[in-house]
């Protein structure tokens, strides 16, 4: 009978071993090559990617994350598919993200909100983004700002401030919901100052806020520039400061908070994409590669310019954790001075 022959392992195990070994140790390797996409020919991506938007179509996440979609998987030589995966402020998504397989075909567009502030607002959610998810990279800071109706007789941060010890609890701010960045802001910059609102969350995200500030139900706000800016230059109302270390171009007279004297509001609500842990470091190198690559595109950078949002992507993923790491720790500090009721 040939060597060849598998009729041969029947009766002799020694050569069966060797046969086996022969066949599977080869099938392994090629098995790893092409579902780690690490083949000279570039094999990963092979096939479509689909991103995570942990939050409804149309909003400031959807917006930044079909300007950046088609850069991507420009560079990538794949699609990118967006999915909107709504709910629970954003941990439906961020579930979904993290229980994926951790191949690179399944990325998250995340935000301070899902990734630092929701485990913070809810310690006892099942995932940990931390723990079970990578970050790939900070790609923006869409800066927030500090308004106020224009009856308010403040014209800067330093007359507010002096506004509100006159009158402690007397005025009340809005926020997009309870454990919105804008409301956490709000409370640091309260705690900051010695100062005290009333807090009147609303549903819907920044709009109906925005709206009952404009109606005076609410005095001040934090919110996201580009929510407001038009609405300021029309004088319907009045900004006082921006979280952001630098000043907006499309607002250049408004102050930073940082400038300020309030060096905990220097961040506004930065987004980020991440994978689920487990990933091969050679995807998340070529991910991390792709995304720096397409923030880089002009079309990118003046069209979220447009919208007041600062591109800004972190030199490694390794930078990026360091900064998360950071961040989480910011708004755990903040939850615990400001007393919020955690879930």
């Amino acid at each position: 009978m040939r060597s060849s022959d598998c009729g041969r392992s029947e009766h002799d195990p020694g050569d069966s071993r060797r046969f086996s070994l022969a066949v599977l140790v080869p099938a392994a390797l090629c098995f790893a090559s092409g579902a780690f996409g690490q083949g000279k020919g570039g094999e990963y991506p092979s096939r479509p990617i689909r991103m995570i938007v942990p939050f409804a179509p149309g909003g400031a996440a959807d917006f930044v994350a079909r300007i950046i979609q088609p850069r991507i998987a420009e560079q990538l030589g794949q699609t990118v598919v967006v999915d909107n995966r709504a709910g629970a402020a954003g941990n439906i998504g961020t579930e979904l993200a993290a229980r994926a397989s951790p191949d690179g075909y399944t990325i998250k567009f995340g935000s301070v909100g899902t990734a630092s502030i929701n485990p913070a607002v809810f310690p006892r959610f099942p995932v940990v983004p931390v723990r079970d998810l990578i970050g790939i990279t900070q790609i923006t800071d869409v800066p927030g700002a500090l308004v106020v109706h224009p009856s308010l007789p403040v014209k800067s941060v330093n007359e507010l401030i002096a506004h509100l010890k006159a009158n402690p609890n007397k005025l009340n701010y809005g926020s997009p919901a309870a454990s919105s960045a804008n409301r956490l802001e709000m409370e640091m910059f309260l705690t900051a100052t010695g100062t005290r609102m009333a807090h009147v969350p609303y549903k819907g995200g920044a709009g109906p806020a925005v709206t009952a500030l404009i109606g005076n139900e609410v005095q001040a706000m934090f919110v996201t520039f580009s929510s407001v800016v038009n609405f300021t230059k029309q004088g319907r109302l009045r900004m006082l400061g921006v979280v952001s270390p630098v000043r907006s171009p499309l607002l250049p007279d408004v102050p930073t908070l940082p400038e300020l004297g309030y060096p905990r509001l220097s961040n506004g609500t930065w987004q980020a994409l991440f994978m689920a842990k487990g990933a091969p470091a050679p995807v998340v190198k070529k991910l991390y590669s792709a995304t720096a690559k397409a923030m880089e595109h002009p079309e990118v950078i003046g069209r979220l310019a447009d919208g007041g949002v600062r591109v800004v992507v972190s030199r490694s993923p390794v930078e990026f954790l360091q900064f998360w790491k950071v961040e989480n720790e910011r708004f755990v500090n903040v939850v615990r001075e400001a007393g919020i009721e955690t879930e």
